[in-house]
């Protein structure tokens, strides 16, 4: 088959289109037939040799997610069969024409729900709705700030939020450009948090009082900056740190223990690797959301699977606004 090898760490030029074997199976696991690879920031962070053990020098398919049909199931798996449609996040990279994956990391695509959303919807999609509704455990009527607004996982918790019964949400983002695409989602208020002070902004929006909620991708200051804007009682949940590069944000208990406010962390890869069952839930509500057209899932870009190397250039440039796709 066709894959995209990372065979040495570096820029997008190091993601080269191979001729490696289809992989085998296990028991547990299902080969997929790819029909659509979504394209996420910790997949440049992985070429780079910066997320979740990528650095050890060793080749590999870079690729959180992707959809498609399955062509062969293990001996044990008793929840899909071959031909039905799935999302799955694969064993061993997914920037590839076949990949394997667990039977508890794969998640049915019903009927009437498009192949290419369903892969650009899984990690955004699970992301999202698992930092508001079960980490934040945001309460209808907060006000809630999403960083990075216009992103795939900004404009999905725009709207998620929405849905969730926040009765304000503001966004930033790094230029004008994408201001348009966060408004659309339905953020109430856009900032761009380059050249204006969004804490102050915030408060005044706020009468003072802050944002109840708080998502953070972006870290360092802008972490310590939020904190600035974050209500009494109020969560702020840090995910997806070291995907824009910035240092580690830093708070100190006099922050929090006056003011009764949280700070939470969350990682959709430590749950894929530790407890893999708790994203079933979040998965199966997003699908819900996406069949009944509350939910969208933004694509803005495509490629084929020897343009990956396009693909990331273009999410590393900042202009990218929600999705971006390869499609084999």
């Amino acid at each position: 088959m066709k894959a995209i090898v990372v065979n040495e760490l570096g820029g997008p030029e190091v993601l080269t289109l191979s001729e490696v074997a289809i992989p085998a199976i296990l028991p547990h696991q299902v080969l997929i037939r790819i029909q659509a690879i979504s394209v996420n920031f910790a997949d440049i962070k992985a070429r780079q040799g910066q997320y979740h053990g990528k650095g050890d020098g060793s080749p590999f398919v870079p690729g959180l997610d992707c959809a498609g049909e399955i062509i062969k199931v293990g001996a044990q798996v008793t929840r899909f069969k071959i031909g039905q449609r799935v999302m799955a996040f694969p064993k061993a990279g997914s920037y590839a024409e076949y990949a394997a994956a667990d039977e508890q990391l794969t998640f049915a695509v019903p009927e009437g729900l498009d192949i290419e959303t369903a892969a650009a919807s899984l990690t955004v999609g699970i992301t999202a709705y698992n930092v508001l509704n079960r980490v934040a455990r945001l309460v209808p009527g907060e006000t809630v700030l999403i960083h990075a607004a216009a992103g795939g996982i900004g404009t999905t918790a725009i709207q998620l939020a929405r849905l969730a019964g926040a009765s304000r949400i503001i966004g930033t983002v790094s230029n004008d450009e994408k201001m348009e695409a966060a408004k659309k989602m339905g953020a109430d208020h856009v900032i761009n948090y380059v050249t204006e002070d969004f804490a102050g902004i915030v408060n005044s929006l706020t009468d003072g009082e802050g944002a109840d909620v708080i998502l953070d991708t972006v870290a360092g200051e802008n972490f310590e900056k939020s904190l600035d804007c974050l209500a009494h009682f109020g969560r702020i949940v840090a995910f997806g740190h070291g995907n824009t590069g910035s240092l580690p944000g830093k708070v100190t208990t006099a922050d929090l223990h006056s003011s009764c406010r949280s700070v939470l962390g969350y990682s959709t890869g430590t749950y894929r690797k530790l407890r893999p069952d708790f994203l079933q839930e979040s998965a199966d509500k997003v699908t819900d959301l996406l069949l009944q057209s509350k939910l969208e899932i933004l694509i803005s870009k495509r490629y084929s699977l020897a343009e990956a190397a396009h693909a990331h250039s273009h999410i590393e440039s900042r202009k990218s606004i929600g999705k971006v796709m390869l499609i084999p």
